[in-house]
């Protein structure tokens, strides 16, 4: 009786462990949608293996990419404007789900501020 109270935990724990393709959303057309000032706004990205290409509201940005693993990523400007874009951004894809996913984000250092998004993968 004892096994048995031992591996409920276990079996209830490995129920809802979520299953991610991070690999699938290393390269590609994304669409990035978000609240900001109470408008709904959109970013579109290009992403390959070296680079990712921004564009929002007319304006296009550059970073570079590296993977730490499959699902975490550090995402550093290539042409920062000021201090605050010179800090590189750490991403972690925390599930996917077709061509969706949802991911965390943060200046790498500051683990305090994360945000949470949900990206679209549109080619």
């Amino acid at each position: 009786m004892r096994k048995t109270f031992f591996l409920l935990p276990v079996l209830f724990i490995s129920c809802y462990s979520l299953e991610r393709d991070c690999n699938a959303f290393h390269e590609g057309e994304f669409k990035f949608t978000q609240i900001v000032n109470g408008e709904m706004k959109s970013s579109f990205f290009t992403r390959d293996a070296n680079y990712e290409i921004e564009r929002y509201e007319g304006k296009i940005d550059t970073a570079t990419i590296r993977w730490v693993n499959d699902c975490e990523c550090i995402l550093t400007k290539l042409n920062p404007t000021s201090n605050q874009d010179k800090r590189p951004i750490q991403i972690r894809i925390l599930s996917t789900q077709d061509n969706r996913y949802t991911f965390e984000y943060s200046l790498v250092g500051d683990p305090k501020n994360k945000q949470r998004g949900t990206i679209e993968k549109i080619n």
